[in-house]
């Protein structure tokens, strides 16, 4: 089975292909570009491939960029007739990452000075998004004295957590560009039955709401 990978949410926009449980073609494209350089970035790595499942990253992450990956991933699923899986960016970021059961806290940075992030311990999971020291002080009584952190906003929140006297371990992705974590984890579960379940997980409200009139 080849799965292709796209995603967009942690600012860049990279595509990939597994195949048949082996690493197939890859490419990244830093910066913010994925509405002028998504398609021909996966262009390039499909090259006329047959593609059996497409894998998408779904956030939380870049308004925009979750956005448009979520609108190609679907457009082409139903152009090629296949089908197609969602995928959180926090699984993305710890796929093929050992944190030999200690307590994990993934961030994932939004817009300046927001993050969203996913901290599993022992005693379950708990999410939060905001500003830091709002997160983390809704997250105060689940903080374990030490904790492996990852993601992209690791470090914005390193400082902090040492104020708090948490001890911090940063472990780096073991698989990247993103698209390539997504595609191998789409490759192993059900896809979604239904085009409309996928949908973006922006972690965070908008900046700027429209108001009803």
């Amino acid at each position: 089975m080849t799965v292709l990978g796209i995603d967009a949410g942690l600012g860049s926009f990279s595509a990939a292909l597994f195949e048949n449980g082996r690493t197939g073609a890859s490419q990244e494209l830093p910066g913010k570009v994925a509405l002028e350089g998504g398609m021909r970035a996966i262009s390039g790595v499909v090259e006329g491939r047959r593609v059996d499942r497409i894998g998408v990253g779904i956030g939380p992450g870049s308004f925009t960029g979750v956005r448009i990956a979520i609108s190609y991933a679907k457009a082409l699923a139903l152009g090629w007739n296949v089908p197609l899986c969602g995928v959180s960016t926090f699984d993305a970021i710890e796929c093929g990452m050992d944190a030999a059961g200690r307590p994990l806290l993934t961030v994932v940075r939004g817009r300046e000075g927001v993050i969203s992030v996913r901290l599993r311990t022992n005693a379950g999971e708990r999410r939060a998004s905001g500003y830091i020291r709002d997160v983390l002080e809704t997250l105060r009584r689940d903080l374990p004295p030490a904790l492996v952190l990852t993601g992209n906003g690791a470090e914005d929140v390193r400082a902090a957590l040492g104020e708090r006297a948490v001890e911090v371990t940063i472990l780096p992705r073991a698989v990247e560009p993103g698209a390539l974590a997504i595609a191998m984890l789409a490759a192993r579960r059900e896809p979604a039955k239904s085009l409309h379940e996928v949908r973006a997980d922006y972690g965070e409200l908008p900046a700027v709401s429209i108001p009803k009139k």
